[in-house]
């Protein structure tokens, strides 16, 4: 058996690393290099969001990538990446230009448009069955150095007025935003009023990906002005700043456990089974997601790329973060409990960087990839029929 590690990879369920098989780390192979002419970077397959972001920032320039900076691009990018970026300018794996890699019997491969085709229409969301790629190259585009970034926490009690506005400021919203609404308890830290610590809320998160900051400021004034806010952290920030924002609800050592599921749409039904889900969450680091979608993302058909289905306009992320191994069962219960019942107002649809233990097999695979799975299959005919790389969102060979 072999599995793929990335460092800081984007693999809570912890598969990056087996007992009794074999480990590639590409944590040594972290460095970028941008031309800010061609407007593309390419980077190496060890490094984190924050490596990338570092360099292309030099430039005002960035690729879409993920919400935590120490996350490995690799794992992100080859299930598919979804960040503040989404709306504006599609998934990590949408800005693909092409990679580079080895498969399971020893060639090196480079992937893109006109060469390896169909490999490189596989690596855009079909996670990483098909071989160890080593270095991505990414199209940019101008964003920063400072961005309008919008972080508001409003009274848990009002988590469906608050998420029944942002849906429907959603309507008129520019592609240039991509909120987050995150249903959670309030941390123990002085960035929050003491009272509040431990208490319900909602928040509303969204970056301004528009180079004009003034605009940025009154298309997310609506967000942060609806009175009553725990508070408002809403500001003017770098964008690699905007990049770690959530970094520290992520530490090193704890336990985590994520499911996803897409929604056709945020029912006052969805809302308030969301809420009485939040309320019963086992850990007060735990966070129901809302992930508001569409835009740029929603606008690659199915089978353009592996990933497959995007027109779902919401996809709920449902998060148990712990601190200790004793809470495991009930942390674990929490997660699939909600997943279960939100299933109920799902085509089926998720994101597989969020798939749990992926406990639920080829089901859950085939319901999450729809019409390509087949597809996919075939290219795992091709590239590892062994099934040599197993230890990911597998997808089987036929043979």
């Amino acid at each position: 058996m072999i599995a793929y590690y990335e460092r800081a990879g984007h693999n809570v369920a912890g598969n990056a690393v087996v007992d009794g098989g074999l480990v590639i780390d590409l944590s040594p192979m972290k460095g970028v290099r941008v031309d800010p002419e061609q407007r593309t970077v390419r980077a190496e397959g060890g490094a984190t969001l924050g490596d990338l972001d570092r360099e292309t920032q030099i430039f005002g320039l960035a690729t879409p990538l993920g919400v935590v900076s120490e996350t490995g691009i690799a794992g992100l990018t080859l299930g598919g990446g979804i960040g503040w970026l989404r709306r504006k300018y599609g998934l990590s794996s949408d800005n693909l230009v092409s990679v580079d890699g080895v498969t399971a019997d020893g060639r090196f491969l480079t992937a893109s448009e006109a060469e390896n085709s169909d490999l490189f229409w596989g690596i855009r969301g079909g996670g990483g069955n098909f071989g160890v790629v080593t270095s991505f190259e990414y199209r940019l585009h101008p964003v920063g150095p400072e961005v309008m970034f919008c972080f508001v926490l409003y009274p848990g009690g009002r988590a469906r007025e608050v998420l029944r506005f942002c849906d429907e400021y959603m309507a008129e919203a520019p592609d240039e935003v991509s909120p987050l609404g995150v249903l959670g308890r309030v941390p123990h830290m002085e960035l929050f009023p003491e009272r509040w610590h431990g208490e319900p809320y909602v928040a509303l998160l969204a970056m301004y990906a528009g180079e004009d900051l003034e605009e940025g400021e009154r298309v997310l004034r609506p967000l942060r002005e609806l009175g009553g806010s725990i508070a408002d952290l809403s500001a003017r920030i770098p964008y690699t700043e905007a990049q770690a924002v959530l970094d520290e609800d992520y530490p090193n050592g704890w336990h985590y456990y994520w499911k996803s599921v897409n929604v056709d749409r945020l029912s006052d039904e969805v809302i308030e089974r969301l809420v009485d889900h939040a309320g019963a969450a086992p850990s007060g680091h735990s966070t129901i997601d809302v992930w508001y979608q569409g835009g740029a993302m929603a606008r690659v058909a199915a089978g353009e790329t592996a990933f497959g289905d995007r027109s779902s306009p919401i996809l709920l992320g449902i998060e148990a973060n712990w601190e200790d191994a004793r809470d495991d069962e009930a942390n674990l219960a929490w997660v699939r409990s909600c997943f279960s019942d939100m299933r109920r107002f799902s085509d089926g649809g998720m994101y597989l960087n969020f798939a749990g233990f992926l406990e639920e097999g080829d089901q859950l695979l085939r319901d999450a990839y729809g019409e390509n799975y087949e597809r996919l299959g075939a290219l795992k005919d091709k590239y590892d029929p062994t099934n040599l790389f197993r230890l990911n969102q597998n997808i089987k060979p036929t043979a």
